[in-house]
């Protein structure tokens, strides 16, 4: 399974232990039917619009809960959605992140979708 932090995105992190600037972005969401990839193109949702996250701030065990995003009239037709990547642009951009719904979800043209994204960093230490 190839789900996690982007290559690109981990080195961007690890350089700012060296003191180098790592530039904020706005996170968008795209939907996924199966595992994402390295990539993030794989398995991609028929439903092509990225929705824009926004996070929380950070809470003291490493993990933040953007707010939720709904998807108005789906419009990809009936479809199982299973994971999901975040990207830094609306359309094109680098991938930067993808992971795995705790359950799937089935959808269907025309229905409304809401998805809450909750993201960790990792162990904490305590």
């Amino acid at each position: 399974m190839t789900v996690g932090i982007s290559a690109a995105h981990s080195n961007g992190l690890i350089n700012v232990l060296r003191g180098t600037n790592y530039t904020a972005v706005t996170p968008y969401l795209r939907m996924h039917t199966g595992d994402p990839g390295s990539a993030g193109t794989a398995n991609a949702s028929a439903e092509t619009t990225r929705k824009a996250l926004t996070f929380a701030n950070p809470s003291g065990t490493g993990s933040s809960a953007a707010s939720a995003v709904t998807w108005s009239t789906w419009a990809a037709g009936a479809e199982t959605l299973t994971h999901f990547s975040i990207w830094d642009a609306s359309s094109a951009g680098n991938f930067i992140m993808s992971g795995t719904l705790a359950a799937s979800l089935s959808v269907t043209n025309g229905a409304d979708v809401t998805i809450t994204i909750t993201t960790t960093a990792g162990t904490v230490a305590s």
